[in-house]
């Protein structure tokens, strides 16, 4: 049964607003020091060989690790002791890690830090979701939800496109002031995000930490066929993570306009999620998150063959088409996810979110890494023809379940 407060109206803004905050900034955090974390571990910024960027990605790929290994245990903490003491918890220890990560280049230290990234990173995720979920009522929890990923992907993507623009900037010794940075703006999302919090509308919590209950709520088939396509676009995204700046520089893309293009983009979808979300509240989840589908399989063999038979403006303009299509899906999901929560696990559940994307990304970072290093370019022809099919079965399974259990399309 689906639980919801009374009208948007009603909504409490700061605390949506804190939320909001303290997830860009996150994000931001994050976006620019993954940009330079290949050139910082590997201590120079040009000419990185294939095994600079296989332990680059080995490296990066511990923090999911960590937050795929817990994020659950965090959402459990938060249904049990409350949204915003996880939240900012987890906030104050991303920021101190960064300040860690700024003294050393050893990739054994970083590969510790980035695994207690992963952790705070689940945390916070955990709880800024439960917060939306608790709040926003079920006839606009597509457009809260749309809110939500406009932040966390235009945090990310600003954050990259800047990572990728200061890089050109900086001698590759001075790169430690990125990830001093990053615990800069840690801290503004966490002086923001407290400030704008006035109260925390109460939330029934639960007496005692069950883990049964936590398998019970990540293994539903209903979850399952929401939160599983993220495994498969989160292994795309990490690997355009790990390849998008390489590959630009080997194409003559200079990565100041990477930095420009990637960061027009991402302002698009500041507008672009919240009206997906409408879409998905008023056209239906399912609908919505298979548009998202399409789009992403769209850009998959659009990309494919730009990197076969070169750059041409029909492929360009097919890969601009699947990408607008794709934004659908993180809206219309993560209303679905809500939808199927109760209200004293909804950390719980939303948690799965953060795990399957966490795990996806560190999928593809190793999936990826290793493919290209044993066979190049074309080792990713079937890697990308893998997760194809598996957005294409998903959705399939989506609606099969949807007509199954009688989860409303509309």
């Amino acid at each position: 049964m689906v639980t919801g407060v009374p009208s948007p109206a009603a909504l409490p803004r700061p605390a949506l607003s804190a939320v909001l905050t303290a997830t860009f900034f996150v994000r931001f955090a994050f976006g620019i020091t993954i940009a330079v974390f290949a050139s910082y571990l590997a201590g120079h910024s040009t000419g990185l060989s294939e095994s600079d960027v296989g332990t680059a990605g080995l490296v990066s790929s511990l923090a999911p690790i960590g937050e795929f290994s817990t994020v659950l245990f965090a959402g459990a903490a938060a249904d049990r002791w409350g949204r915003f003491p996880v939240l900012f918890a987890g906030m104050a220890a991303a920021a101190l890690l960064f300040v860690g990560i700024s003294t050393t280049r050893s990739a054994t230290s970083l590969g510790v830090a980035n695994l207690a990234f992963g952790v705070a990173s689940g945390a916070i995720l955990a709880a800024s979701l439960a917060v939306i979920a608790d709040r926003a009522a079920v006839d606009a929890r597509g457009y809260e939800m749309g809110r939500f990923d406009a932040m966390n992907l235009f945090g990310w993507i600003a954050g990259f496109a800047f990572g990728l623009g200061i890089e050109q900037l900086l001698a590759n010794g001075q790169l430690r002031v990125v990830f001093l940075a990053g615990a800069a703006a840690i801290a503004l999302g966490i002086v923001g995000g407290a400030a704008l919090v006035r109260r925390e509308v109460p939330v029934r919590r639960v007496a005692a930490f069950d883990f049964r209950r936590v398998l019970r709520s990540a293994v539903r088939s209903t979850v399952l066929v929401v939160t599983l396509p993220w495994l498969a676009i989160y292994s795309l995204l990490g690997t355009a993570l790990v390849f998008l700046g390489p590959a630009a520089g080997g194409i003559g893309i200079h990565p100041g306009y990477l930095a420009v293009a990637i960061g027009m983009g991402g302002a698009f979808l500041v507008i672009s999620q919240p009206f997906f979300g409408r879409l998905a509240d008023r056209a239906g989840r399912t609908r919505m998150m298979t548009v998202g589908a399409a789009g992403f399989v769209l850009v998959l063999a659009c990309a494919s063959l730009l990197v076969r038979y070169g750059v041409s403006i029909p492929l360009l303009a097919g890969v601009g088409v699947g990408v607008a299509c794709a934004l659908a899906y993180g809206p219309a999901a993560l209303a679905a996810l809500a939808d199927l929560a109760t209200e004293q696990g909804r950390a719980t559940t939303m948690a799965i979110y953060s795990l399957t994307i966490s795990l996806g990304m560190f999928v593809g970072l190793l999936s990826s890494t290793a493919l290209y290093g044993r066979f190049g370019p074309t080792g990713l022809y079937p890697y990308f023809g893998a997760i194809a099919a598996v957005l294409v079965g998903l959705t399939v399974a989506r609606w099969v379940e949807a007509r199954r259990a009688r989860i409303p399309v509309r």
